[in-house]
């Protein structure tokens, strides 16, 4: 008669997921306190009865993609994310700071694929029933096909899920911190319950062909709560941002195997719910009768979307060590052009306090801006005002000359269509400058090219 192992004992760091050889107050990996707790260890792949694979080949797999197409939810910003609707058996992760409208974006988008595609369950383990319906009222989001459920066990919530597997368009669950399964130890939201709980989740995903959509907590630094292996384990991961005080919210996503991780959602919260933003550049430039001082518009691309940006730059007396406040701008990189304006232009900024802000809390992460954050410095230091109607994009490089940016034909269009009467930007090569030329004939727009820094402040305030 074969001895029944015991279950292997092991203390594990719920902050940061490592394996410790007993109890610390302090977690050797993550410096974490009272953070390690006693679990027991699954079993290994060696222990587990082995099961029959089905082995499929490459053409008939695709076969059956082409049966299994994308299920759009009805909300253009939201399919654009992940990259033309849900794919059948993806496991989605929606992560964002407590507030922001993470449950009203689902609960809009389950409407949608109601209405579409089938049955959308919604499993809610932070409120109850009464609640949820409550919410579906105000954002007008009732629908017969949209069923509701208060429960925090994974174990229920799949088996209604699979009553309903052959209907079911989406399977939501609000959210993965709250839900348990019953054969693991712990409470729910450590590492173990998540692992667990997430393991079933895309075993059914994968096994009935339903797209699962989960909730995760985010902590007070914006990172998605819980161990890194909840992001590995989903096949895409979105970033609902925005600040409370601002209507603005952006769908981001940082991971998506089924498409590309560029694309941007904008929505503005309101009473009644999302509402998309289909013209996003006219939400992130302000409208003035005068031209402000320390203000410039670029055009920045967000995956495939070019978007107009305003970008205000603000110059102060230091006391002190000058500072260099930023906000959605990479401080080194302003730090990189202010020497450039000193050296290359003979704007000398670097003895005073720079403020820098991206309007509308969006984050100008691409070279591109380089041009925009350099004339806006440039504007606040000389006290004047740049020409209104004037958008600007370029990279620049240490030695002051003036790269061009990709897509160029792109954001010279989205200028045009708002409104844009004077475009600068760098000369690049001979095709960039016939292309430049070619395009401001067909706009109307006047397009100026610059080799360097120099020519860019003559042409820009001349």
């Amino acid at each position: 008669m074969s001895k029944v192992k015991k279950p292997q004992q092991r203390w594990v760091c719920q902050a940061c997921g490592a394996v410790t050889t007993g109890w610390f107050g302090k977690c050797p990996s993550c410096d974490a306190w009272n953070s390690i707790e006693e679990e027991v260890a699954a079993p290994s792949p060696g222990e587990r009865p082995a099961g029959p694979g089905k082995v499929v080949a490459s053409t008939e797999a695709q076969t059956i993609v082409d049966r299994q197409p994308r299920r759009p939810c009805g909300m253009g910003e939201v399919d654009r994310v992940l990259g033309g609707g849900l794919v059948p058996g993806s496991v989605v992760l929606l992560g964002g700071p407590p507030g922001i409208g993470k449950s009203t974006l689902l609960l809009q988008a389950s409407v949608g694929l109601a209405r579409r595609n089938g049955v959308v369950l919604y499993a809610s383990g932070e409120e109850s029933v009464a609640q949820v319906a409550s919410r579906c009222g105000r954002l007008g989001a009732s629908h017969p096909g949209l069923l509701l459920m208060a429960e925090t066990r994974i174990e229920e919530v799949l088996s209604a899920a699979q009553e309903r597997a052959k209907t079911l368009a989406a399977l939501i669950v609000d959210s993965v911190q709250t839900v348990h399964s019953g054969a693991q130890d712990g409470l729910p939201g450590n590492i173990s319950q998540i692992r667990a709980v997430t393991s079933a989740l895309v075993g059914f995903a994968k096994t009935h062909g339903v797209p699962v959509v989960v909730v995760g907590h985010v902590t007070k630094d914006g990172q998605l709560a819980g161990p890194r292996l909840l992001e590995h384990l989903v096949d895409a991961v979105l970033s609902f941002e925005g600040d409370e005080e601002r209507a603005i919210r952006l769908l981001r996503a940082t991971k998506n195997r089924y498409g590309s991780t560029q694309e941007l959602g904008v929505f503005e919260m309101r009473g009644d719910g999302l509402r998309e933003i289909q013209n996003p550049s006219e939400a992130f430039i302000t409208e003035r009768d005068d031209p402000a001082i320390g203000s410039c518009v670029t055009a920045s691309l967000e995956g495939s979307r070019p978007l107009l940006l305003e970008v205000q730059a603000l110059l102060a007396a230091a006391f002190g060590n000058p500072r260099r406040t930023c906000v959605g701008v990479d401080p080194v990189r302003l730090a990189m052009l202010l020497a450039v304006l000193d050296r290359h232009a003979g704007v000398f900024a670097l003895d005073q306090d720079v403020f820098v802000n991206a309007v509308g809390g969006m984050r100008l992460g691409e070279p591109a801006s380089d041009l925009a954050v350099l004339l806006a410095v440039a504007s606040s230091h000389r006290r004047q005002p740049l020409p209104p109607g004037l958008c600007v994009f370029g990279e620049v490089g240490l030695t002051g000359e003036l790269r061009p940016a990709p897509r160029s034909d792109a954001r010279l269009s989205e200028a045009a269509r708002l409104g844009m009467k004077r475009v600068l930007l760098p000369t690049g090569p001979k095709q960039h400058a016939l292309s430049a030329r070619k395009l401001k004939d067909q706009l109307g727009v006047d397009v100026r090219l610059a080799r360097n820094v120099g020519e860019a402040l003559e042409l820009a305030f001349g």
